[in-house]
């Protein structure tokens, strides 16, 4: 039996936390930064949580857990 591989597009997009749960990156913060506000390129700056409901689709993704 071969092993199964991981998704390498979602590595690269996602990260587990201590507590297990899925971290991902805001979106809409990779270019026409000037004609954002300051305040919301700081809330782009910051990681967000993947939502629980979804956490399970994203791990199907990573037979062996997250990288």
């Amino acid at each position: 039996m071969p092993k199964m591989k991981t998704n390498k597009a979602a590595a690269k997009r996602f990260k587990i936390t201590g507590s297990g749960r899925i971290r991902r990156s805001k979106c809409g913060a990779s270019h026409f930064m000037g004609n954002k506000g300051s305040s919301r390129l700081r809330r782009l700056r910051k990681n967000d949580m993947v939502h629980p409901s979804f956490e399970g689709r994203v791990g199907q993704l990573f037979p062996y857990g997250l990288p």
